[in-house]
């Protein structure tokens, strides 16, 4: 049983953007699957992409995420398609809807009926990139605007393959089901194997089910943060700001998804008390109520030999592709943390 190895190189634009470009490279050179690039209210992904498409021969470049609130459908098509026609065949389109604060406060998009909003802006890119003349009626969107000059237009772009992969970022079930039944793989934070079923396989296996399809042939890719080394508490130690910025500080005290998957986990009371000292602003505090075992079922840690272990139990989970987020201030650390990947993946008999 095979599983794939992705490189989550995340936010560019922070100083760091030639060792970013390095990691993808030494990512191509090892035979990585695909390259992910992120954004939020700073780099915007399909630049990113660009770059790194221009200067890598056969990895992947995938958004993960464009944002949906970010982009028209039609402009996400036409970046999806002329990415991929550039790239020579190596683009995926990765989507999300973000959250309250960046849609409406960065975008100025109204944050409602977010699953909706999802299915309707998918239908239309597949339908643009069908290269078929868009129109469309929906209740977000309706192309050509009625009663004005608008005309049903087609993509000139040829992308450079009929089907260009298209997943989902999916936390929630709803959105779980949903992205089985419309997208063609799923992008997952957090993902912890030991509760796989139950968070996330049973809500993507049914919304499978609903478009007459199973799992197979269907990415499930995680990404997951790695550190490499002996002192695993410490290793530990590095991922507790980023644990709590997400389960305490991401959305709102009502709206946070990320919280609400700690207590589907079974971490209800410290993820509460997580979210109350994060959003006090006792950042250090909320960190320290992470609690060891979820950062440790939710991340790589350790030397070679206990990553190993924990990459068979994630494709023993379900999961296809793996992206790696490798912790790390230099960048022979995070080069390390690359080769370190493959060389647990074979050691797990998984390459």
């Amino acid at each position: 049983m095979g599983m794939r190895l992705g490189i989550n190189l995340g936010y560019w634009g922070a100083g760091m953007d030639a060792d970013n470009l390095a990691v993808a490279q030494e990512a191509d050179r090892l035979g990585y699957d695909v390259c992910w690039a992120a954004e939020a209210y700073g780099s915007d992904a399909a630049t990113v992409l660009t770059w790194v498409a221009a200067h890598t021969e056969s990895i992947d470049v995938a958004a993960g995420i464009f944002q949906i609130p970010a982009r028209t459908p039609a402009m996400t098509a036409m970046t999806a398609a002329t990415l991929d026609s550039l790239s020579g065949g190596r683009f995926r389109l990765g989507l999300g809807v973000s959250g309250p604060q960046v849609s409406e406060g960065w975008y100025g998009v109204k944050f409602d009926r977010p699953l909706a909003r999802t299915r309707e802006y998918v239908e239309i890119i597949r339908k643009a990139m069908s290269r078929e003349r868009l129109s469309y009626e929906g209740k977000h969107w309706t192309l050509p605007l009625p009663g004005g000059p608008g005309k049903p237009i087609k993509l000139t772009v040829h992308p450079e393959r009929e089907e260009i992969p298209l997943y989902i970022a999916a936390i929630g079930p709803k959105n779980l089901q949903q992205t089985g039944e419309i997208a063609d793989g799923v992008l997952l934070v957090f993902f912890s194997p030991e509760h796989a079923e139950e968070t996330t396989l049973q809500h993507l296996r049914s919304g499978r089910e609903a478009a007459g399809k199973t799992l197979a042939g269907f990415d499930v890719c995680p990404t997951v943060p790695m550190a490499v080394g002996d002192d695993i508490d410490a290793l530990a130690d590095l991922f507790r700001p980023y644990t709590a910025l997400y389960v305490g500080g991401m959305g709102s005290r009502e709206q946070n998804f990320y919280n609400k998957l700690a207590g589907r986990m079974g971490y209800a009371k410290e993820a509460a008390e997580i979210q109350e000292k994060y959003l006090a602003g006792d950042k250090e505090g909320a960190a320290a109520a992470v609690p060891r075992e979820l950062i440790d079922s939710t991340t790589l840690l350790g030397p070679v030999e206990r990553i190993s272990e924990r990459m068979s139990a994630y494709a023993d989970a379900g999961v296809t592709t793996l992206s790696l987020a490798p912790a790390g201030f230099s960048l022979e650390e995070r080069l390390a943390s690359l080769r370190a990947g493959v060389a647990a993946l074979d050691r797990a008999g998984l390459a």
